[in-house]
């Protein structure tokens, strides 16, 4: 297995997400691709009273998405905040430590970000700290395209990570399996936002992954 490995941006990552970094010796996080939509870039998946539920952020479309996905603003005017954050609540709030951890991820719902890129790496550091994991985020200088990593022997997670395509650890997250609040409702979903993972094993997260 190489020992770099290639991810994209991504809100509230999935579990897949942090399985990277804590397997890889190195990760960065790819700064010059174009924005696409529909993935884990602008989106994540919770665990809701009504099953998974998928949260989107808006973002400006003036610009259009041929420019890198670091250069995207996010569209403050439509209170997706709130509207997230009322989300997490409900969905986490019997969940035996969303308390612990409610006030380190608040912040990132009342405070406006311009950038979508800046705004995720900064929540990542937050996760990556809460979930004991080194929290140094390195950055790509220039975009990897597929002829690039074959050279270098890169493990590119920017495209296997994503809600339509099948997880690149599908038999880790069965094995892995955690509490979930409304499991006994719908049953288990792997590989949602790694806060389902938190808000219910807490410190224990980690050996999760």
């Amino acid at each position: 297995m190489s020992s770099l490995a290639l991810l994209s941006t991504a809100y509230l990552p999935p579990t897949d997400y942090f399985r990277v970094i804590n397997s890889f010796a190195d990760w960065k996080i790819e700064q010059w691709e174009n924005y696409q939509k529909q993935s884990y870039r602008s989106r994540c998946r919770i665990y809701s009273a009504n099953g998974p539920l998928s949260l989107h952020i808006p973002i400006v479309r003036s610009e259009g998405f041929s420019i890198p996905v670091k250069e995207i603003r996010v569209d403050n005017s439509k209170r997706w905040q709130s509207q997230h954050w009322r989300a997490i609540v409900s969905a986490y709030r019997s969940s035996p430590y969303f308390e612990h951890y409610q006030q380190d991820l608040l912040p990132f719902y009342s405070r406006e970000y311009e950038y979508l890129f800046e705004f995720n790496k900064d929540l990542t550091k937050c996760l990556l700290d809460l979930l004991d994991l080194p929290a140094k985020i390195d950055l790509t200088d220039e975009f990897l395209n597929k002829s690039d990593l074959k050279r270098a022997i890169i493990s590119d997670f920017r495209e296997t990570i994503h809600p339509k395509r099948v997880s690149p650890f599908a038999e880790l997250n069965e094995k892995g399996r955690y509490h979930q609040v409304f499991a006994h409702k719908f049953g288990f979903f792997a590989n949602l936002s790694v806060i389902d993972l938190l808000f219910n094993e807490g410190p224990e997260s980690k050996y999760f992954l």
